[in-house]
């Protein structure tokens, strides 16, 4: 299976090697092209220096005085002759010929071309102009420039002409050609090398994978993306999250297509680049576990991964079994005590103490009694009138002292509010017993009650309180007075009154005073 799959590699070539071989290709092709064309811009820019230059000699010639007097003399050749091939071997010319008007050649290259006619153009001249044109004359194919000679008294009395045959201008531009393919080379040795580092580079970023294989690797990505139960965000080494899936859009409630940091629940804001594991956070609405791990490719970090789980709905759930373990638990122990009172009973009358024996019963059972009554007639509600009842007991096992004020009253709510109240209730009297054990008298002291607008939990205990401060944080994470802990009863509380557009404040001035506010309508 290894050695099919490296076959297959092999015969699927990487995205980056496409692109080299791509780029190498039109690379050389531009460059190829590019040459061509310098080649034949040279080629034409050879034949237009050569036009100026030998314009340049046959009117430093023409309009030379000791030329037209030669001319007029009764020797030209003897006096022109060696001027000119003095000036054509200075300048490189191949031809320099003085003539007549009727084409008599004066000075030739070869002398024994001297006395005859000169062939090519000679009308436009005879005219007074100056020109160039290519011919093959009696050296080859040159390109020549032809002009005017004049006396002093602006007569024409011959003509020059100067060439260069198409055999030289070509050597001269063999000769250059070096240069020019030097030039093109090094721009195609550019060009390549800056297409492999750049191959270098991708293969990298890619790890050297096939079009075939990066598609899949998308498709198989953007589906466990969608389908994953767990909230996923992965950083880089800005501030914005590079990969966001739909259900950490969901949890975090982000709805802004870029994702900062800033955009998170406060809680997490301030993880950065930290490693986490299984990390409690609430926000407002939710139960959150995170873990966050760094992304390390060799020894280079290339940034963070963030999970997000949803545990709201379990937190909810081992709240109320923690409310009715601890209901349970109160029943056990009272039934456990009043086990020991009827003992006590019995025997006081065993021992013929019938009197004090009736004394001692009515009077417990009246206490309790008269707990019972009046929080069944002024608490409609019964999951909250019997989470007051079971905590009654449960602080007492803890050495707190915990009564429920006269003032207490609730109607009947349905059964999601129900449970609401009892998360609210049962967690801030939890707070509040482990609060008040910290002093020398314990206790706590609870009211539940109704106004016209709002359902008021009140819970008050003589543990050192919180400032306003302290219950912010609380608000906003697990959080404990307890030192070394993190607990989750105050940030539950929170999001019950978030959810139902309450307050909940804090007073330390008198002890501890913790207050909840509900709107009532959002109960019913």
């Amino acid at each position: 299976m290894t050695s099919t799959n490296a076959r297959r590699r092999r015969r699927s070539r990487s995205v980056a090697r496409r692109l080299f071989l791509g780029q190498l290709a039109v690379v050389t092709v531009l460059v190829a092209i590019g040459g061509i064309a310098v080649v034949l811009d040279e080629r034409a820019l050879s034949d237009e220096a050569t036009r100026h230059e030998v314009t340049a000699i046959v009117e430093s010639l023409a309009t030379s005085p000791s030329t037209a007097e030669a001319i007029e003399s009764p020797d030209p050749t003897a006096i022109l002759q060696p001027v000119t091939e003095e000036i054509r071997r200075a300048t490189s010319v191949d031809f320099i010929v003085v003539m007549a008007p009727d084409r008599t050649r004066f000075t030739h290259t070869n002398p024994e071309l001297i006395g005859g006619q000169f062939t090519g153009s000679i009308d436009r001249a005879l005219a007074g102009e100056t020109f160039t044109e290519s011919y093959e004359g009696s050296l080859g194919p040159s390109i020549r420039a032809v002009t005017p000679v004049m006396d002093d008294g602006g007569t024409l009395v011959g003509l020059v002409s100067a060439g260069v045959t198409r055999a030289r201008i070509s050597d001269r531009f063999v000769a250059g050609l070096p240069v020019v393919l030097a030039v093109v080379a090094a721009a195609l040795a550019v060009a390549v090398g800056a297409s492999w580092i750049l191959n270098r580079r991708l293969k990298s970023q890619t790890m050297g994978l096939a079009p075939d294989e990066l598609r899949s690797m998308y498709d198989h990505h953007d589906a466990v993306l969608h389908s994953i139960g767990e909230g996923l965000l992965v950083w880089g080494h800005g501030d914005e999250a590079e990969v966001v899936n739909d259900e950490a859009r969901r949890l975090l409630d982000l709805e802004s297509d870029t994702v900062s940091r800033r955009d998170l629940p406060e809680s997490l804001r301030g993880l950065g680049d930290s490693s986490v594991r299984d990390e409690m956070h609430l926000t407002s609405t939710r139960v959150l576990v995170v873990n966050q791990n760094p992304v390390i490719r060799g020894s280079r970090r290339l940034g963070t991964v963030t999970t997000v789980r949803d545990h709201t709905e379990l937190q909810r759930v081992l709240g109320e079994l923690d409310s009715m373990t601890s209901f349970a638990e109160s029943l056990r122990s009272q039934a456990h005590e009043s086990a020991n009172r009827l003992h006590t009973v019995i025997t006081m009358v065993e021992l013929g103490r019938t009197e004090q024996a009736v004394e001692f019963a009515t009077q417990e059972l009246a206490l309790s009694q008269n707990l019972i009554d009046r929080l069944m007639s002024t608490v409609q509600e019964p999951a909250v009138a019997a989470l007051l009842l079971g905590k009654v007991s449960q602080a007492a096992e803890q050495g707190v002292e915990l009564t429920v004020t006269e003032d207490t009253a609730l109607a009947d709510t349905d059964a999601v509010a129900r449970r609401e109240l009892v998360t609210l209730v049962g967690n801030l009297i939890d707070n509040a017993i482990d609060a008040a054990k910290q002093s020398d008298e314990a206790w706590v002291e609870v009211s539940v009650r109704e106004t016209d607008t709002d359902v008021v939990v009140e819970v008050a205990d003589s543990g050192p309180g919180m400032d306003a401060d302290a219950l912010a944080r609380a608000r906003t994470r697990g959080y404990s007075t307890k030192s070394g802990s993190r607990g989750l009863g105050l940030a539950l509380v929170s999001q019950v009154i978030h959810r139902h557009g309450g307050t909940l404040s804090s007073d330390a001035s008198a002890g501890s005073v913790v207050t909840a506010t509900v709107p009532l309508g959002s109960l019913r």
